[in-house]
């Protein structure tokens, strides 16, 4: 099993505070979220780890682990960061965003995934935006479920807030060896084959890892959500910070 942490996006919403800091080095009482990260991995024996970087690449100094520079990184969205790792994707996968806190509970639910391509979801989601004024509700990445399979899955899904089958997809993604090549696979027909916008995207180039999931569940794939009960917390604002600091204590 191989580990990818996506940390080649920019902290744009944080303004100058941490100008020339990637969100994944930011220092949660002491120790960065990727650091946090890379040592649970490590607790679970997961000791492949790829870190796929983009600007401030020569801040990441972590040991024994495999560095992918993503070089187009201001061209793409977080797919085509991911599809720089492409020819290392060749197992069994566990990929998360590097601005996700989780803990162990987590990453256990997420390990015992079962099937071939399953996202950590959270059901419980909406009391965490009762006090997220910098991050509407309309900024989930947000999850319909039926009949135990994610049915659609992309952001702005306010419609459906009443539907108890609701969740929130938080940027950890389980792919079996199975769920590894299909996903490699239609993305390289896409690349091939496709033009115009994606989903919800402008274009190929410019999609989220929810528009190829959502391009997945269309072609019949099964992608299933995992859900979640732990703790974990988004890194996207000040105020996300000031939670993280309380909830990693």
């Amino acid at each position: 099993m191989k580990a990818i942490i996506l940390a080649a996006g920019c902290s744009s919403r944080f303004g100058n505070q941490f100008e020339g800091i990637q969100k994944g080095l930011l220092e949660i009482n002491g120790r960065s979220i990727i650091q946090r990260q890379i040592a649970l991995f490590h607790e679970k024996k997961i000791d492949d780890i790829i870190i796929v970087t983009g600007p401030n690449s020569d801040k990441f100094n972590f040991k024994d682990v495999t560095y992918v520079k993503d070089q187009n990184y201001r061209d793409h969205e977080v797919l085509g960061s991911l599809m720089v790792t492409k020819k290392l994707m060749n197992t069994e996968i566990i990929m998360t965003y590097s601005d996700i806190l989780f803990d162990k509970t987590i990453l256990d639910q997420v390990l015992n995934f079962q099937d071939d391509i399953g996202v950590a979801t959270e059901m419980n989601w909406l009391p965490e935006y009762q006090n997220r004024s910098q991050h509407p509700i309309s900024e989930a990445d947000n999850v319909l479920i039926n009949n135990g399979k994610i049915t659609k899955i992309r952001k702005n899904m306010t419609k459906y807030l009443k539907n108890e089958k609701l969740g929130e997809f938080f940027g950890i993604m389980h792919l079996s060896l199975t769920g590894t090549k299909n996903f490699v696979k239609v993305y390289d027909t896409l690349m091939r084959n496709h033009t115009g916008p994606f989903h919800d995207a402008p274009s190929l180039k410019k999609a989220y890892l929810t528009d190829i999931l959502q391009e997945l569940i269309d072609l019949g794939f099964d992608v299933k959500p995992i859900l979640c009960k732990g703790v974990w917390c988004e890194m996207d604002t000040t105020e996300d910070l000031e939670t993280a600091r309380k909830k990693f204590n």
